[in-house]
């Protein structure tokens, strides 16, 4: 299996790519600073050196499995390349495109998202627009129906953290044996490398809980 980590210097980006080579895939980092990335995959890592928004379909065709794990300070941008790796693989099944979607997408008691309890809340906070910019994106890829994509959540709470033990779920939200909506990103990680084996959610959005 070769797999293409879009920004594999992010916190998941990492974990996914360490994931992956623990589990003898072929992974290659696709990043916006090479030697940032040697510094924190490896001096043997695979690493390609392209600003994300500028991929195309010759880059990444190769790949069984594309993990967009981009981050950006113009939020608007988590939806600019969804859009682009989408229009890329219209119609092509032989490469499926991960998606990392917040968990103000989930679903709260009332079936609706959470994001609109997250816009009454934090009105006005300088990161809001993030969670608006993929609930926008999950939304968009709801409406694909000619590409393989996958879109995986992490809990509220997602840090820095080993694999452990993690439960899978759907669209509500989850916690863990605490009580604790928490995600580690190497739990994160952990199942989204397990999802490449099994493709058990094609065209569909799974979450992630600690155990």
């Amino acid at each position: 299996m070769k797999i293409a980590i879009i920004g594999a210097t992010g916190h998941v980006g990492q974990a996914v790519y360490k994931e992956a080579i623990a589990n003898n895939i072929d992974a290659t980092a696709f990043v916006r600073d090479a030697k940032k990335a040697q510094s924190l995959l490896g001096t043997d890592a695979k690493i390609i050196e392209k600003d994300a928004l500028t991929l195309t379909y010759a880059d990444l065709k190769a790949f069984d499995y594309v993990v967009d794990a981009f981050a950006s300070l113009k939020a608007y941008q988590h939806l600019d390349l969804a859009t682009n790796l989408i229009t890329a693989f219209r119609e092509k099944t032989d490469t499926k495109l991960i998606f990392i979607i917040g968990a103000s997408t989930l679903l709260n008691d009332a079936g609706q998202p959470m994001i609109n309890e997250v816009l009454k809340k934090y009105a006005g906070q300088p990161w809001i627009e993030a969670p608006v910019q993929q609930s926008h994106e999950f939304e968009y890829l709801k409406w694909v129906d000619n590409v393989d994509w996958i879109a995986v959540t992490p809990q509220d709470e997602l840090n820095d953290g080993p694999k452990t033990n993690y439960k899978i779920g759907g669209d509500q939200p989850m916690v863990n044996k605490e009580g604790k909506p928490t995600t580690s990103t190497g739990n994160l990680a952990t199942a989204i490398v397990q999802e490449m084996v099994a493709s058990k959610h094609i065209k569909q959005r799974f979450s992630v809980v600690d155990a």
